[in-house]
């Protein structure tokens, strides 16, 4: 088997023969990310190539595929190309990964998926399985851990934890590290005051139902702020943004104004539009525990949010 040496002299190439599998293999010579490793070694194959046959899992870093683009590596590794194998992929069903690091990953769950199952059913089709499963096909050992949830039935901005290390920093110091929290809520009825604060102690009944007391620590604090984006007689589309995160905290205290979320019958909705709940969580932004640097994720509102206020 030949090898070459690169005009850099940072890394050996090698092809193996016709007969077998074709690989590349490359020897890492000095610290780098992977991307940018595979961008010298390779410059006659574009970012996209490169990038496409990441995501396939067609690379290998000592024999172990890897997809992150920013993996680190050492000098003395050993990086495999195998342009005819690609990693059997997992079919995320109703997420949608907006970002991934080392510590965590930002995801935009579709409404009608379980974030994490309350039950030991191991046949539930969860976003949390399912990113547990992603991220075990990289190496078995991975794991996920929850930082916090939404409804099955909103839609949104959500992340998970890839280590325990992460998850308790984030739980630890969710108020401090939390920058924004935005939600996007169509409810029944015309909400006339522009801009409101709602403020109540939560607490859960025997049938698992939330409610309000306004009576000082009877409860949970729960703190609720809107904004009118836009209404009519029958609809209005808010902007909320969360001071606390509590159980079903959005849903009850639109409720308590008398402007119930739009598909909500378990909290007072007598309409369903939109044939879903009227519930979407639109802006994520925090400090991230690791790096201290200030993220913010945001999705696009459900174009069936906006079908009341079409002409």
């Amino acid at each position: 088997m030949g090898s070459l040496t690169t005009g850099m002299n940072k890394h050996k190439t090698s092809k193996s023969s016709p007969a077998q599998e074709k690989i590349t293999i490359l020897k890492v010579q000095e610290p780098a990310e992977l991307m940018s490793f595979l961008i010298e070694a390779m410059p006659s194959r574009g970012r996209n190539a490169l990038k496409s046959i990441l995501a396939r899992g067609q690379v290998f870093v000592d024999s172990k595929p890897v997809t992150k683009y920013n993996h680190p590596l050492q000098p003395g590794q050993q990086v495999s190309i195998h342009w005819a194998k690609v990693m059997e992929q997992v079919k995320l069903v109703g997420v949608h990964i907006l970002h991934e690091d080392e510590d965590l990953i930002v995801i935009q769950k579709e409404a009608g998926l379980l974030s994490v199952s309350a039950t030991k059913d191991v046949e539930e089709v969860t976003a949390y399985r399912q990113l547990m499963e992603y991220v075990r096909r990289s190496n078995p050992k991975n794991r996920i851990f929850v930082v916090h949830r939404l409804d099955r039935d909103t839609s949104g901005v959500m992340m998970f934890a890839k280590n325990e290390k992460t998850q308790q920093a984030l739980q630890n110091a969710w108020q401090d590290a939390v920058l924004e929290r935005s939600y996007i809520a169509l409810v029944e009825g015309e909400v006339k005051k522009p801009e409101g604060t709602i403020t109540s102690w939560l607490k859960e009944s025997k049938t698992l139902l939330m409610y309000s007391s306004h009576k000082e620590d009877d409860g949970q604090k729960a703190i609720t702020h809107y904004t009118v984006m836009q209404t009519t007689r029958e609809f209005s589309l808010l902007q909320v943004e969360l001071e606390t995160g509590r159980k079903n905290q959005i849903r009850v205290h639109m409720k308590d104004i008398g402007h119930p979320v739009v598909g909500d019958k378990k909290y007072g909705s007598k309409t369903n539009i939109i044939g879903r709940l009227g519930l979407h969580a639109r802006i994520l932004a925090f400090e991230h525990p690791t790096t201290g640097k200030a993220l913010k994720f945001e999705s696009r509102i459900p174009e069936k949010f906006m079908r009341p206020f079409q002409k």
